[in-house]
């Protein structure tokens, strides 16, 4: 890993949890100094995309105290590599990887480490209600905002969707429920638990680690709650560019699940209830002609995984061999870009 810029932590802007109700917990969190917060964003292929998102966060009243940008090559942080207000550093190319060189770098001075794509918009608000549930629930391990938007369901959002989706939606009461996983476009994780536990995103689960966020989810519930926050806002772009030939997520759509399941990860019943659904859209999706997604090569893909896992085969890492499209693929999901 190669750090570019050693870029400057706010010492005078530490980011102060926001109302938090009395109660045992508040009292206690009162006590403490306030947590330290960096933001994790991993990219690759869309420097124009990961600039715009760059831009808005640091430009929100709400700011972390370090903003830790990953890519596997600095191009691909084109104009940023110099700002003072962030770090980039360069790690090898797959979300889980990156994400990894990101907990490296910020685990010295971190107590919040919140993972967000490079097309995540969140609401102004959004870092301090996060910060104020970490702040007073000491037990809460992972911890996921509530997505108002998402692109990747209809073909990708632009920026002034997402801000318009904000200020129409306002400020919402906050809510705090147990979830079974976080979802990885915004992802908050406290990281003494992370580092006292020698917990990682799995590099197994290679390019856009299709599910990583599940594994790294089900990884730390050992040792805490795992809780969807609802009132840190947020909308998700889900922009296409950048994306993966669609066998690739085809095949991984199949593979991960079961990989998981060997794991430990994932339940048996969620996982096969994953595969189901993701074979059936991709079925009725070349039924029906849809052309905002690479049907054909998903479904190509998901039957590939299939013939693999019948004759034991089956590996998320066979990704990395499927990297030529077939005739009539499209691009698909980039590594920054969650699906579902």
């Amino acid at each position: 890993m190669t750090s570019t810029s050693a870029g400057a932590t706010r010492q005078g802007d530490l980011l102060r949890p926001a109302s938090i109700p009395d109660s045992p917990e508040t009292m206690g969190a009162r006590g403490r100094r306030p947590l330290r917060i960096a933001v994790g964003i991993a990219s690759a292929g869309r420097p124009s995309i990961l600039r715009e998102t760059v831009d808005y966060l640091t430009s929100l009243p709400d700011q972390a105290d370090r903003l830790i940008v990953c890519v596997p090559m600095i191009d691909d942080a084109a104009g940023l590599a110099d700002r003072p207000d962030l770090d980039v550093i360069v790690g090898s190319r797959g979300l889980t990887s990156q994400r990894n060189r990101i907990i490296e770098a910020a685990a010295a001075d971190t107590d919040i480490l919140i993972f967000l794509d490079d097309d995540f918009i969140p609401a102004a608000t959004f870092l301090s209600r996060i910060a104020a549930v970490f702040a007073a629930k000491p037990d809460v391990a992972i911890a996921t905002g509530e997505v108002l938007a998402d692109g990747v369901l209809d073909g990708g959002l632009s920026m002034s969707k997402a801000l318009q989706v904000l200020e129409t939606a306002g400020e919402g009461a906050e809510r705090v429920t147990e979830v079974y996983n976080a979802y990885g476009c915004n992802m908050a994780v406290r990281l003494s638990s992370v580092l006292e536990h020698g917990l990682t995103f799995d590099e197994q689960l290679p390019l856009y680690g299709w599910l990583e966020d599940v594994d790294f989810s089900r990884s730390i519930a050992r040792y805490g709650r795992s809780v969807r926050i609802d009132g840190a806002r947020g909308v998700h772009l889900g922009v296409r560019s950048g994306r993966q030939p669609g066998r690739r997520l085809g095949y991984s759509q199949v593979a991960n699940p079961v990989y998981l399941i060997r794991k430990g990860t994932m339940s048996k019943g969620r996982a096969i209830a994953q595969i189901g659904r993701n074979i059936l859209a991709n079925a009725s999706g070349l039924l029906f002609k849809d052309r905002l997604v690479d049907r054909w090569g998903r479904f190509n893909g998901n039957v590939l995984a299939l013939a693999d896992l019948l004759v034991g085969h089956a590996s998320p890492s066979r990704i990395l061999e499927l990297g030529n499209p077939l005739p009539r693929e499209m691009p698909s999901p980039s590594i920054a870009t969650k699906r579902r």
